[in-house]
């Protein structure tokens, strides 16, 4: 398992990514998949920079693991920040036109919707949010 320790700032997103795309390469991961995961992780990270600390700033624990068979990439996200639980909104109803529908809850629903899994626990004062994806399906 990997790990990565960083400070919740948007301008440490590139550092994110890296730390994710870096472990999805070794693996071998079809670049469709890499781009799923990389959409997923941007919205986490940027949503823990915006919402977890405000107005402060604090830190961002991000781990990574490939394995099974099928091997699935699973990254783990915690931050001390303010509990919030982004499963437990209602998806938006991607039916209505976009100046109908609510504002926010979308990237959280592509997230929910790209990846094989999304959990989430409050825990131990940390928010912990775990994705899972795929890699290789059907092998």
């Amino acid at each position: 398992m990997k790990e990565l320790t960083i400070e919740a700032k948007i301008n440490n997103l590139d550092q994110v990514l890296e730390f994710v795309n870096e472990a999805l390469e070794e693996a071998g991961s079809p670049l469709k998949c890499q781009m799923q995961i990389d959409i997923a992780v941007e919205e986490i990270f940027v949503n823990i920079a915006h919402y977890a600390y405000t107005p402060d700033t604090g830190i961002a624990e991000i781990s990574m693991e490939i394995s099974g068979d099928p091997a699935a990439a699973v990254i783990t996200f915690a931050d001390s920040g303010k509990p919030y639980d982004p499963l437990a909104k209602e998806d938006p109803d991607v039916t209505l036109s976009a100046d109908k529908r609510q504002i926010g809850g979308l990237g959280i629903y592509m997230v929910k919707k790209s990846m094989d899994e999304v959990t989430y626990e409050h825990t131990g004062g940390k928010n912990i949010l775990t994705i899972k994806k795929i890699l290789f399906p059907g092998k």
